[in-house]
């Protein structure tokens, strides 16, 4: 597959596209070992869409446990350009209610620093650029296509990326509160550092499902209440899919592509061959 593709990782149900054709499966192995499942591969109006369900065919997987840096890197094998990430979300504001859309464009790491978060590391020092931390382009495209059939939508915002798989208690949720964070998830980090490392460009989907335990008068957040609000959002997820496909495939003018250009710290002749042949998909350019 040679052609950019556009990647989507989400649920299982995602790539359930009445107009998706050409559909097969693909099983990858990478240098940091499997996707969390087999990626399926489609064609939408001759765009390339790749989908891969981050927990696993029939949600295996803990936050904790999902293999980043294959998920990623498996996209990028397979000519990604532009990762949607669909993910499921508590609400921190009272106006962001469930079944609403978020497309937020900061992230707050509150994961305990042990996922796999680089590619680099065994004698190779990259510091990429993650002040802001989603494309700006694609996020763009993204809340527009979700305008266009009918979502309500909330254009940026704070994602707070929590360890899990436990739901917050509610002293976290209200400090959380504080802080001025916008929506609670548990898994675009490490994901989001490692497509700017891939030079992808990525962009969140986050799909309210609840408003965590803070809000009194509602019910607190339960996987029960989440999974079923997540199945009726999938089919909007879907149609925004489909609507963002065209126009996410513009030309790149974002600094995405070029994310590594300045970022290795490393002098080449000390990287190791080994170390060079795993990373080749990402530096061979630069080196």
């Amino acid at each position: 597959m040679t052609q950019a593709a556009i990647g989507i990782i989400g649920g299982s149900g995602l790539y359930e596209i009445d107009e998706l054709q050409e559909v097969r499966e693909i099983r990858l192995e990478t240098p940091f070992g499997s996707p969390s499942d087999t990626l399926v591969s489609g064609t939408l109006d001759g765009i390339t869409l790749v989908f891969l369900p981050r927990h696993g065919r029939g949600h295996r997987l803990l936050p904790s446990e999902i293999p980043y840096r294959a998920n990623i890197h498996a996209m990028k094998q397979l000519g990604v350009e532009r990762i949607i990430s669909v993910s499921a979300v508590g609400s921190m504001r009272e106006d962001i209610v469930p079944g609403h859309i978020v497309v937020p464009d900061q992230f707050f790491d509150r994961t305990r620093g042990e996922r796999q978060s680089t590619f680099f590391g065994d004698g190779v020092v990259a510091h990429i650029q993650f002040a802001d931390p989603v494309c700006a382009d694609l996020s763009a495209v993204l809340a527009a296509a979700a305008e266009k059939v009918g979502a309500t939508v909330h254009r940026g915002g704070t994602y707070l990326c929590i360890e899990g798989p436990n739901f917050s208690t509610r002293a976290e949720s209200m400090i959380y509160r504080r802080w001025g964070v916008d929506v609670i998830g548990m898994t675009n980090l490490p994901e989001a550092r490692l497509a700017r490392e891939a030079e992808i460009c990525y962009g969140t989907l986050a799909l309210a499902t609840d408003y965590d335990c803070w809000y009194e008068g509602h019910e607190d957040v339960s996987a029960e209440a989440v999974m079923a609000l997540v199945k009726q959002n999938v089919a909007m997820a879907r149609h925004i899919i489909r609507a963002a496909a065209g126009p996410a495939t513009a030309t790149r003018p974002c600094a995405c592509r070029q994310a590594l250009r300045h970022a290795v710290m490393t002098d080449p002749a000390r990287i190791s061959a080994a170390v060079r042949e795993r990373l080749a998909l990402l530096l061979d350019k630069y080196l």
